[in-house]
């Protein structure tokens, strides 16, 4: 017997039960298959546009950098001006993301590497499929579109979210995960990111940089 069916089968024991039991069972099928929400914040419940304020407002409450860009288009402009107003290396780490990697790079000074991210990668460029509104959240699908290494290696991390998938509450961006891989499918690693990582484990002092990225730059698409 594995330790796991050993823990399970203590848990089992406690609770008088076997594990076959049909009305059991039916209730998690049922859970399961229908998702149901939990209590949700007011907060989010917001009108478009007051949703995508309220999420900007959000995320530079926690040190994140917005700005917005009317289409996608407008994008590598605004990653050059990011990274001269901020005196960064004119590089750029990303995955094969279909909006991204079908922007004009080529015109502009940006030297771009696609694939897993390195040690050495200073930028890494990445998109959300959702940003929840209640906390300033980005959320981001593993895969080889957005490698999770491009949001937590390079000491900048520069995320693209449309307005469009900007949500009010995770329980709204989760639905929205299931509708892009599928019911009862999902990317092997869903990452959540509020800020720029940090740390106040020594004496309290919030250090910026501690786990991953110091700089969180989010551009808004429309």
């Amino acid at each position: 017997m594995s330790t796991r069916d050993a823990v399970l089968g203590k848990i089992r024991r406690s609770l008088g039960v076997t594990g076959n039991e049909i009305p059991r069972n039916a209730t998690v099928d049922d859970r399961l298959r229908r998702a149901p929400k939990g209590v949700i914040p007011a907060r989010g419940q917001l009108p478009a546009a007051e949703r995508v304020a309220l999420f900007v407002r959000m995320a530079e409450k926690v040190a994140a950098s917005v700005a917005r860009v009317a289409q996608a288009k407008d994008l590598p402009a605004a990653v050059v001006d990011y990274l001269r107003s901020n005196n960064l290396p004119a590089t750029l780490r990303m995955g094969d993301d279909s909006l991204l990697a079908d922007l004009r790079w080529d015109e502009t000074p940006i030297v771009v590497s696609r694939g897993a991210a390195i040690d050495d990668d200073a930028v890494g460029l990445s998109r959300a499929f959702a940003g929840v509104a209640e906390s300033g959240t980005l959320m981001l699908a593993s895969g080889s579109d957005n490698p999770t290494t491009v949001n937590f290696l390079p000491e900048t991390h520069i995320c693209v979210v449309k307005a469009e998938d900007v949500v009010g509450d995770y329980e709204a961006a989760w639905d929205r995960l299931r509708a892009m891989f599928g019911k009862g499918q999902m990317p092997r690693t869903v990452n959540m990111i509020t800020g720029p990582s940090r740390s106040g484990d020594i004496e309290q002092t919030i250090l910026l940089g501690a786990h991953g990225p110091r700089r969180l730059h989010v551009l808004i698409v429309g």
